[in-house]
């Protein structure tokens, strides 16, 4: 029995109820669903990285890290971040290690968006940038990425921009779509931000799971985006330990330290173990260099074992998802059919249109491919018994 109060509430998020990723978590519960949907490793991470933090725990750092991280891991970032895209960022001042990369989201945007700004993303978006907008009395602009191909027209980013326009929020490689920005979009996003006081998000928690040879082109790939962009990234996608929630932050001085003014006041410090046992872990770079070539091989297992279903597969450049048309053999919305796949195959995905403010629906389902092989190999049977 719920506690009642006498109290009036007025909330600032509306529109945000129960979800539909909160129902189809549901309903692949009730159905024991094999899980294709969820974006989190079904594999346990490297045992050396336990045994770090156990480590870690037993010598005793146990109490508050640094505002910013702990130093020897920012050193490593530093490294890393230099070594791959060629940017040099002070440890001291441009680097923050945060309470997830949902947490650097929160600060960068809370930071540096006021009342009355305008946040342009781009749809089909993760579920949290225009929410997080909305909350600082600003606006989220979404701008629709073309289909099938998900790319940006940046013709409409130009018209888009407007007085008002603050920040521009990129994802890549990207969820959900799994394409990535080229060398050349870079060049566009340089163009139509030269000469403004715009700041670039760039959420990049998959940088490291980029397939079939191509380069990663993140914000520290072109150093005039640098000098405007806050870039985030995931230790918990990195090292699928998604539950340990920690992340980090990349920013010019002047930016970091208005970004730092929130990261103190909502967390202070992300969790000092984890830290040094990443700290440990990434002393050999091929704990994440070899990402790429681990989830190209779990992609490719998923695309061999859906060539005799009726879905047609679109192509994945990044990340560990898969979009699957379903337009060609049937017109059912997108969410009916992904309950149909839970409720009569057994099989969770995730619809295309839960990544839209209006639920655009391109027939279009999400698959994810951070699985355990035997997972992959199930699912894919199941949606094979699917009548095209």
């Amino acid at each position: 029995m719920t506690i009642q109060t006498p109290v009036q509430t007025h909330s600032k998020l509306p529109d945000v109820g129960t979800t539909i990723f909160t129902v189809i978590g549901q309903l692949s519960n009730q159905h024991n669903a094999i899980n294709l949907s969820q974006g989190a490793p079904s594999f346990p991470c490297d045992a050396k990285l336990v045994n770090y933090v156990t480590q870690a725990m037993q010598q005793g750092f146990n109490q508050y890290a640094p505002l910013t991280g702990v130093v020897a891991l920012k050193e490593l970032i530093q490294a890393k971040v230099f070594m791959l895209y060629g940017q040099s960022y002070d440890v001291d001042q441009e680097i923050t290690v945060t309470a997830s990369a949902s947490e650097a989201l929160y600060s960068a945007i809370s930071a540096l968006v006021h009342p009355g700004d305008e946040v342009i993303y781009f749809e089909p978006s993760f579920d949290s940038y225009a929410p997080i907008v909305r909350l600082q009395g600003a606006t989220p602009i979404a701008l629709k990425l073309s289909v099938p191909e998900f790319t940006i027209n940046w013709d409409e980013v130009k018209a888009a921009i407007s007085p008002r326009t603050r920040m521009i929020i990129i994802n890549t490689p990207h969820n959900p779509s799994a394409q990535v920005l080229s060398a050349d979009d870079l060049t566009q996003l340089a163009r139509v931000t030269r000469n403004t006081d715009i700041v670039i998000l760039s959420d990049e928690v998959y940088e490291h799971i980029v397939f079939d040879g191509h380069r990663h082109h993140g914000m520290a790939t072109h150093s005039e985006l640098a000098s405007r962009s806050v870039i985030v990234s995931s230790f918990g996608k990195t090292f699928h330990v998604t539950g340990w929630r920690v992340g980090y932050c990349l920013a010019p001085q002047a930016l970091m330290r208005e970004i730092l003014k929130v990261h103190q006041f909502m967390m202070f410090s992300a969790d000092t173990p984890m830290q040094y046992a990443f700290a440990e872990y990434m002393k050999d770079p091929q704990t994440y260099l070899h990402l790429s070539a681990f989830y190209q091989q779990k992609r490719d297992l998923m695309i061999a074992e859906l060539q005799n279903s009726p879905f047609q597969l679109l192509p994945s450049s990044g990340s560990f998802f898969m979009l699957a048309s379903y337009a060609h053999f049937s017109q059912e919305s997108d969410s009916e059919m992904v309950k149909r796949l839970i409720t009569d195959f057994g099989v969770a995905t995730i619809p295309l249109s839960a990544f839209y403010a209006d639920g655009t629906d391109n027939k279009l389902i999400r698959l994810s491919f951070a699985k355990d092989d035997a997972t992959i190999i199930a699912g894919a049977k199941a949606l094979c018994l699917v009548k095209g």
